[in-house]
This record gives structure tokens, sequence and C-alpha cells, in this order.
């Protein structure tokens, strides 16, 4: 994140009296504040009249990640210094916009799906060879550092002591789990901008920002809730 992102967001923290994760750098999530017994996750986004950027390599683990988030979009002065005012989006009401970037790649993601079956027996042994065994030297070549410590461990189906071992078929499956990721990469959209015009229709917050957020969050939660009764 940049400075002037950083500090953007910073700025969004303190107007709606939003609580940051401890490890904030590590974090999956921007902030959060905890509505009705409730933790409410937040994406931060600041836009400008392009539209308002997302993230590079945008592809299937953001879809997941944004599936519950909420949104808040703020719209700063020319200088991109002072906040003006901001728009708020439910989970609900970003489904139109991740759903159709979800479906844009779809297509991308089941080719990686079908590639990494189609790796067998015989790419493992024309890259290593035909063995008894496969060292763990041999499976972070193929995964690199993709995997910790832990899971190369648990990984091996043959260990003896302290040597961690693997058989073809667990070779096979270590091969396929790096074509899939390989291929995955692919399956992305490099910073897909959400537009103005998207955002404009959302909720505007100019005044009395942490007490209108929090009216939204929970006029949002109790129409899911009654969903959820009346589909239960």
């Amino acid at each position: 994140m940049s400075v002037q992102d950083d500090k953007r967001e910073n700025q969004m923290i303190d107007r709606f009296n939003l609580e940051v994760p401890e490890d904030r750098k590590r974090s999956d999530i921007d902030a959060y504040l905890t509505v009705q017994g409730q933790t409410i996750s937040f994406e931060l986004k600041s836009a400008t009249r392009k539209g308002v950027s997302t993230v590079r390599d945008l592809g299937q683990g953001h879809f997941s990640k944004w599936k519950n988030m909420h949104w808040l979009f703020g719209v700063y002065d020319a200088r991109g210094e002072r906040l003006l005012y901001t728009h708020y989006a439910s989970p609900e009401a970003m489904v139109p916009w991740i759903s159709g970037k979800e479906q844009y790649v779809r297509p991308d993601i089941s080719l990686a799906l079908h590639a990494a079956q189609g790796v067998g027996r015989d790419a493992v042994v024309d890259l290593l060879g035909e063995k008894d065994y496969y060292t763990r030297d041999e499976a972070k070549w193929v995964m690199k550092n993709q995997w910790s410590a832990a899971q190369y461990l648990q990984a091996g189906d043959l260990t003896e002591g302290k040597e961690v071992r693997y058989s073809l078929d667990r070779m096979v499956e270590i091969m396929r789990e790096r074509c899939l990721y390989v291929m995955s990469r692919g399956a992305t959209l490099n910073n897909p901008h959400i537009p103005m015009s998207y955002i404009a229709e959302l909720p505007k917050i100019t005044d009395e920002p942490a007490m209108n957020l929090r009216r939204l969050v929970k006029d949002y939660l109790e129409r899911a809730s009654i969903t959820e009764d009346a589909t239960a």
C-alpha cells in the first residue's frame, strides 16, 4: 500500500470509529466494527474519477474473501487529501460486481482444474525418474516455497525416522497441486476497477459518519436475518 493510500485508510478508520486488526499489515481485512454482537469486516477503498482500484491478480481467493465483506468507498477532493463523503456497500450490494468478475474468470479456473487432473505418473517419471521413493528436496523442487516445512512433513507417506519420503502416487498429487497453483495464477484479473457509476448508486454518508454507518449495517443485518428466517 502506498503512503497516500495508507493515509486515506487511516482517515476513514478515524472518521467511522473503526477498529483495526492487531496484526494489521498481515490481516486479510482493513478494519472492523462490532454491531449487535457480530464482528463486521470492512474493505476500505478511496475513489478517483476512474473509479476504485481493487487488487493485483484478482482471483478465486478474493471472491471467497469478499463474500461477507462490507465496503466503504471514500471520495476525496481534487488533491486527494480531504475526505468529502463516503459510500457504503453491504455484501449484498457488491454481489453484482463481484459475481460478474467471478463469471469472467470461470472458464480459466475450469481449465486449470482439468489441466491439473491431467498430470499423472508419467509426468513424475519424466521429471524425476522412476524410483522407490522421492525426497523432500525433490518435492520442494516442484512446490518451491508454496508449502511450509510442516506441510512437506505432513505430505510424506513413506517417512522413515526423520527422513521425509514420498511415494510415486503422492508425488503425482503434489505435481497436480502445483499445476493447479501455476495455472490458477493465470486465471486472474489485473486490478479491475469498480466504476464510479456503480459506487454512486450506493448509500451516501455525508454527516455523523460513525452513527450512520452503524445504522446502515444494522439495517442490512436485520434484512439478512429476515431473509434467512423466510428461507429456513
